[in-house]
This record gives C-alpha cells, sequence and structure tokens, in this order.
C-alpha cells in the first residue's frame, strides 16, 4: 500500500499525525507500506524571525493575547506528549521552511524522506533548532546519510529540488488540501489531520479489502 503524506516539517500536528500513522502501522505487520512524504508549506511567505517568540508570532498573527498564545500551544505540547513527543515552543525558532523541503526532496531519491523527515520534526519541535540555516540543514541531512556535498549544492542553488516541492504543493491544491497533515491511501481514501490511531486503522482495514 502507498501512503501519501503532505506535511509542513514547522506544522505541529504533522509530527503528532506521524506518531499516530506509525503506531496504526504496526496493526498490520505482515503488510507493505511505501510512505512518500509530499511538501507543503502552511505560510510560504514566512522569513527568519530567530528573535521572536513562537507565542507572540502566533498572536499577533491570530490577533489574539499572548497569554491565548500560550494557552493553546500548551495544549499542543500536552497532545504531543500523549503520543510520545516533546515539544518545546519556548525554544522554537520562527523560519520559512523552503530550504528543508528541498532537503527533503534529495532524501526522497535516496529513499531516505521518512528519516529526513523525523530528524527535521525533532529538530524543529523539541530541540528549537533554526531550520534556515545552512549549517544546521546541513548537520542534519548527514545525521539522515546524505552527503555534505550534495547538501550544499541544494542549499547554494536557489532552483535545485525547487520544482519537485513546488509540483507537490500544486498536487495538494489540485486534489482539494485543505491543511495538513493530509494523508492519501493507495489513491483511494484520504484522512486530513491528525486522526486519532483507530481512524487510521480503519481506513487500512478499508484500503486492504
Amino acid at each position: 500500500m502507498k501512503i501519501e503524506i503532505w506535511s509542513d516539517i514547522m506544522c505541529p500536528f504533522c509530527y503528532i499525525g506521524k506518531r499516530q500513522l506509525e503506531t496504526a502501522l504496526a496493526v498490520f505487520p505482515n503488510d507493505n507500506f511505501e510512505i512518500e512524504w509530499k511538501s507543503f508549506q502552511l505560510d510560504p511567505t514566512i522569513t527568519s524571525q530567530p528573535d521572536m517568540d513562537v507565542y507572540t508570532f502566533l498572536a499577533e498573527r491570530k490577533g489574539m493575547s499572548i497569554e491565548q498564545s500560550k494557552e493553546m500551544h500548551k495544549g499542543v505540547a500536552e497532545r504531543a506528549k500523549s503520543v510520545g513527543l516533546d515539544y518545546n515552543f519556548d525554544k522554537a525558532v520562527i523560519s520559512n521552511s523552503l530550504n528543508a523541503h528541498r532537503i527533503i526532496q534529495l532524501a526522497k531519491t535516496k529513499n531516505m524522506g521518512d528519516r529526513m523527515e523525523e530528524i527535521f520534526f525533532k529538530a524543529y519541535f523539541t530541540d528549537g533548532q533554526d531550520l534556515n540555516n545552512g549549517q544546521t540543514l546541513i548537520k542534519l541531512g548527514m545525521q539522515a546519510g546524505l552527503e555534505e556535498n550534495e547538501i550544499r549544492e541544494v542549499l547554494e542553488s536557489e532552483n535545485l529540488f525547487l520544482k519537485e516541492v513546488q509540483s507537490d504543493i500544486k498536487e495538494a491544491a489540485e486534489i482539494g488540501v485543505q491543511g495538513v497533515p493530509f494523508f492519501v491511501f493507495d489513491r483511494k481514501y484520504a484522512v486530513s489531520g491528525a486522526q486519532p490511531i483507530e481512524t487510521f486503522v480503519k481506513t487500512i482495514q478499508e484500503v486492504l479489502k
């Protein structure tokens, strides 16, 4: 079964959804699953703002108070903890995810897409790393198994793997993706959002029939 996942590595529910799906897949140990991560940007206009905290950023974006923003982030962190993830929003660095998506596209050509996605998620949500920083991207890419020179080549060219990122985003619009995470199972069924594990299990069972 092929499972396509549209995701942005700065989307907190995408990391949660990844864990929910992985737990569901463990229910089917004898079945083969091919996971393909697809690029999506929640906000392609975001500029790197390492001096601004995420609470202020969201408050200004959504027209809410800092207290409301903190409460909202606290709720997301608690939900993440329920699936074994440790979110440190106090350390999160606001930045544009485009370059990270281009590195993921590189990783996909080597069957390392899922590993790269996991490393970037943890780097952003747990470790508070700046995913728009070139040296950080090189270090994390090498952690996944990519070669330093090929990562540098992507970062030094604005166009390498840009079409692949844009193609994923265009395809998302064509199939009506309104938000991420968005999961497509064998092009038969779709699940939107970080749904409960049971929802993923039932969907997989339907596709396997």
